[in-house]
């Protein structure tokens, strides 16, 4: 008797969905992709390319729940309609991730956290790419995850994660997990529970055993704290800026002291690419990664020194007339700020503003009475800056536009000072994501 294909419906079609369909089509499934808006021209083509049936612009429910498995984009929230009655009728619901790794025997490291995943991810596949290794790139960053375990045989992917990914993954194993830190974020997706947001950041330890391996931050207190309660399965190995460790890494007398047995090393801190604490962090935590593959250290040491950083995060845009513009546009939250904040040694003009996701702006007041002469707000609602700032800084400007804020900031700016675009919010009020915030701040810049 002839067994019945299987189904499976996925949940928007862009770069994560379009992918799952292509390899979900080659492992023999029945596929039904399904939108609630406008798909994308290029997407559309692929599509139809592979002859895979979809709909845009709705769900329709029978469609989608006829299905034995469901691939929802991270965008799409569990409370949406269409997943509480898939949960109802007893449907798995997984992410891309999940799914994908059913059929790939590559080695996994995953890097999760709520600052820094990008840069992490993309210096430690950096370093083993530099090193020859057969590696791809994926998750939160590059092309999908699951296209290219359709597409390609790697023997390692390197792969961000958010927590929106690792709430849709249940039987998915790193090999090596990444954890940056946890501040409070996305907290209007866990009922503005910083408790729910932590334990799906700490999902990534899931069915680890003890030949894999974790790699934390000891400085991140929320971290250490939930740690504490933890019996961790996986070796352990943390960095800090503040203490020795004795297995992992650490900085002292400005010389990381990467302590991975049996071969330890060090390097000053001067020749990371990579400037600032944030990125003392980044660079100890894809170091030891990179250490626990066996990577040589002169791999690491020269990778480490020769990478080039990513659009939108702290990128120097231009100088104009003595006045440095920097395009920060990926810090969509007050911890990413908060760093670009702390590295910029000039006075600062701040660029701020947007769709906010439950911020508190306190933690920053003492950074920007230090370094901040003037605000300039780019967003819709601009009340909450104001309210967060007005007694410390006396010149608070709204705008609606980039061109609108690039302007007022260069006429408030003066030879010396940066113009600092770091929003500490999501973009969707004025711009269709921080990628063209970042884009349209730096036209503006350069038609000054």
């Amino acid at each position: 008797m002839k067994t019945q294909t299987p189904k499976i419906a996925i949940l928007g079609a862009a770069e994560s969905g379009i992918g799952t369909a292509v390899l979900a089509l080659k492992q023999g499934w029945e596929v039904f992709v399904s939108d609630k808006g406008k798909i994308a021209d290029k997407y559309k083509t692929e599509l139809l390319s592979f002859s895979i049936p979809f709909e845009e612009e709705k769900h329709t429910s029978e469609k989608i729940l006829e299905a034995e498995l469901i691939v929802k984009s991270p965008g799409i929230p569990d409370k949406a309609p269409i997943i509480v009655e898939a949960h109802k009728r007893g449907i798995k619901v997984v992410s891309e991730i999940e799914f994908a790794a059913r059929y790939t025997k590559a080695k996994l490291i995953v890097i999760t956290g709520t600052n820094g995943k990008t840069t992490t991810t993309l210096l430690t596949y950096h370093i083993f790419k530099k090193a020859g290794l057969n590696v791809g790139l994926g998750g939160n960053v590059g092309t999908s995850f699951a296209r290219q375990v359709a597409d390609f045989n790697y023997d390692y992917f390197i792969l961000e994660l958010s927590s929106f990914q690792l709430d849709g993954m249940y039987e998915f194993k790193a090999d090596v997990a990444i954890l940056l830190n946890i501040t409070p974020d996305h907290l209007d997706r866990y009922d503005y529970e910083l408790q729910n947001y932590v334990f799906s950041k700490f999902r990534v330890l899931q069915n680890m055993d003890k030949n894999g391996v974790f790699i934390y931050c000891q400085d991140d207190s929320i971290t250490a704290d939930y740690i504490k309660n933890l019996n961790i399965t996986p070796k352990v190995l943390p960095f800090s800026l503040n203490d020795e460790i004795q297995n992992g890494a650490y900085i002292k007398d400005n010389l990381i002291q990467f302590n991975i047995q049996p071969d330890p090393f060090t390097m000053s801190i001067f020749d990371l690419a990579l400037q600032g604490k944030h990125n003392q962090y980044n660079s100890m935590a894809a170091g030891i990664a990179a250490r626990v593959w066996d990577i040589r250290k002169e791999i690491v040491r020269e990778s480490l020194m020769d990478f080039e950083n990513i659009e939108h995060r702290l990128e120097f845009v231009a100088k104009v007339h003595g006045i440095e513009f920097i395009n920060d546009s990926k810090a969509t939250n007050v911890n990413s700020t908060w760093y670009a904040l702390e590295s910029v040694n000039n006075p600062i003009i701040w660029i701020v503003g947007g769709i906010d996701k439950g911020n508190d702006y306190e933690m920053l007041t003492d950074l920007v009475k230090q370094r901040v002469k003037a605000i300039v707000c780019m967003g819709k609602d601009n009340q909450k800056i104001h309210d967060a700032f007005k007694g410390i800084i006396d010149q608070i400007v709204d705008t609606q536009s980039a061109k609108e804020a690039v302007k007022a900031a260069y006429l408030i700016g003066k030879k010396g000072d940066a113009v600092l675009l770091s929003p500490a919010c999501a973009s969707f009020d004025l711009f269709e994501n921080y990628e063209d915030r970042g884009r349209q701040f730096k036209q503006a810049v350069r038609e000054l």
